[in-house]
């Protein structure tokens, strides 16, 4: 019987093995033809089809029962709510891009970089940036150039600039309250924005510190470049403050989103040269579109994970999972080998995808049961998931975070990669903060 159990659970798995090998493979083939952004030439919209036909064909249910149940996780509470935080965050961080809110931040930043401080500087403005916009490629893309061309001045290795650039970037996308990675995980893994901040934070911290002593000791040319202060640039960075703000308040989401997107459009329409009702209907508009495919991911990936759950697919896993933890795990060292379970399968789901988000979807209903059914904390879980996850993302050479700044900076993607210095320390933060249980955290469900 337990067999039986087993085989049929395994089977139930293989839709989302077929997912991850048509995207990987992909991916991979494009790479050995040469191909630039290999990875993202076919969408994970796309190649995740296949796999919802053959699960829906595959199971001894009728075909009706098993669109029904399809269609019962597309439409699952937690699913929805993440989409509609994701079209409000696209439309919000659009909205402040258009007026130029983005451009301002980055020279309001660089006006206070210290001569001798270059690379913390720039690693310090990456920060600050994702964090307050909640996009690292949004940050690599409205930070780099200008990064890039002060350190052509100073004579700084575009590597090594680009690499401060990414490490700024993910601290943000593991940290942010608006990330997609911060709203995946906390829908998932039901739990405070603030809670989960406040955990991530602790562990964040010395990473941060050890990076800017790293970037420090690796040199910071000759001089700074001089950066003339944008006209009016604290009213265009005043909306980030205020989302920031609100959401440490831990007032709700939707409402942070919302006066974040009223405040920007505001200040566009009274402050930003040329800023009409029509631009910021476009700027709406082309925040939903930004979202769009994390939007139709997350739809098609709920219902592909209800098929799975209903045929034993995530029984099997959690099952599988359990053996594992009861084989190693003593009474004190249980929860660490659990939170290291948890962080492993999110790891694997990140170098699968090539995409921290679409990690931590995938692997939702299995880190949630593990985290419900062993008592770790939702807002440990959530911390532990978005960490790895970027720690990941930030130093994959076929990641879109890497491939972007690499092409920026015109360098490899290869050589890059070592300079990705907050990556790493995160990764070894985290991995730390598993074996000695720190911070403190409430034990149970929340």
């Amino acid at each position: 019987m337990r067999q039986r159990f087993s085989l049929k659970g395994f089977a139930a798995l293989i839709p989302i093995a077929l997912f991850l090998t048509l995207f990987i493979g992909s991916g991979a083939y494009l790479t050995w033809q040469g191909v630039d952004f290999a990875f993202y030439k076919v969408s994970p919209t796309v190649a995740i089809l296949p796999a919802i036909m053959v699960a829906v064909l595959w199971s001894e249910n009728t075909l009706s029962q098993n669109i029904g149940v399809f269609l019962e996780g597309v439409r699952e509470k937690n699913i929805i709510t993440m989409c509609m935080i994701y079209l409000l965050a696209g439309a919000y961080i659009e909205v402040l891009k258009g007026i130029g809110g983005v451009e301002a931040t980055a020279y309001l930043a660089l006006h206070f970089i210290p001569e001798e401080a270059t690379l913390p500087g720039i690693f310090l403005i990456g920060a600050f940036m994702s964090t307050a916009i909640g996009t690292s490629m949004g940050t690599i893309a409205a930070l780099s150039p200008i990064a890039l061309g002060i350190g052509k001045t100073l004579g700084v290795d575009p590597a090594l600039m680009a690499g401060a650039v990414i490490s700024g970037a993910m601290f943000g996308d593991n940290l942010s309250m608006i990330s997609d990675t911060t709203i995946a995980a906390t829908q998932i893994h039901p739990c405070s924005l603030k809670d989960k901040f406040k955990l991530n934070l602790w562990i964040a911290l010395g990473p941060m510190l050890l990076t800017l002593v790293f970037f420090t000791l690796a040199g910071h040319g000759e001089g700074r470049i001089p950066t003339e202060l944008p006209p009016q640039a604290l009213i265009f960075t005043l909306p980030y403050f205020v989302v920031l703000g609100l959401a440490l308040c831990g007032i709700n989401i939707f409402v942070v989103l919302a006066l974040g997107l009223i405040m920007g459009g505001l200040v566009g329409l009274f402050w930003a040269p040329g800023y009409s009702v029509l631009h910021l209907t476009k700027d709406i508009l082309n925040g939903y579109k930004e979202m769009s495919e994390i939007l139709i991911l997350s739809l098609l990936i709920g219902g592909l994970g209800e098929l799975a759950k209903q045929g034993g697919g995530i029984r099997f896993l959690i099952h599988k999972t359990d053996i594992f933890i009861q084989k190693w795990a003593t009474r004190s060292q249980g929860s660490r080998v659990v939170e290291g379970a948890i962080s492993f399968i999110v790891s694997f789901c990140d170098i699968c995808t090539a995409n921290n988000t679409v990690a931590i979807i995938l692997g939702g209903e299995a880190t949630y049961e593990l985290s419900k059914r062993y008592k770790i904390a939702f807002a440990r879980t959530a911390s532990l998931v978005t960490i790895f996850s970027c720690v990941f993302q930030g130093i994959l050479p076929y990641g879109a975070q890497v491939l972007l700044a690499g092409s920026l900076a015109g360098v490899s993607p290869l050589s890059i990669i070592p300079h990705v210095y907050y990556c790493y320390f995160l990764g070894i933060g985290a991995v730390l903060a598993i074996l000695l249980k720190w911070p403190a955290y409430r034990s149970g469900r929340e």
